[in-house]
């Protein structure tokens, strides 16, 4: 009789810490979603009257990030995700659009774990260029929903 209530506490012990494993592991989608519009350009941002939005899905597992980008009110030139690495929120192209017809849809090869880091702490932004404002037109940060 002994032996089964010392099994039994014992089996309880595993499936409670099991659990709580489960619990405390981090999703393996995740939400992204960003506004894009011209007062958010950096360094200088544009009075641009265009505006979008991007929504993504992260998956932490296989590191492969899915997104969708609509626009109105503009023609975009190219589109890009930045990842933000200069003082003044600004950094180098990281996954660029392959058309910039709205919407934009893609789907990236598994990305570097530094990437993912970086993408979930909010240091990445959408940006579409036009020919007026080459340098970015209109521009949103990605961040967790």
């Amino acid at each position: 009789m002994k032996k089964i209530s010392l099994l039994s506490v014992a089996a309880l012990l595993v499936l409670g810490l099991v659990g709580l494993s489960f619990k405390n592991a981090p999703k393996a989608m995740v939400s992204l979603t960003a506004t894009l519009n011209g007062a958010s350009e950096k360094p200088n941002p544009t009075p641009s009257t265009a505006t979008g939005t991007f929504e993504g899905e992260l998956n932490t597992t296989t590191r492969v990030l899915s997104y969708t980008v609509t626009y109105q009110g503009f023609t975009p030139t190219m589109g890009h995700l930045h990842k933000i690495t200069k003082a003044d929120g600004t950094g180098g192209v990281d996954v660029a659009f392959k058309s910039v017809t709205s919407p934009i849809t893609g789907t990236t090869a598994a990305l570097a774990q530094s990437k993912i880091d970086s993408m979930m702490n909010g240091f990445y932004y959408v940006n579409l260029h036009s020919a007026a404002y080459p340098a970015g037109e209109i521009r949103g940060n990605i961040k967790k929903k």
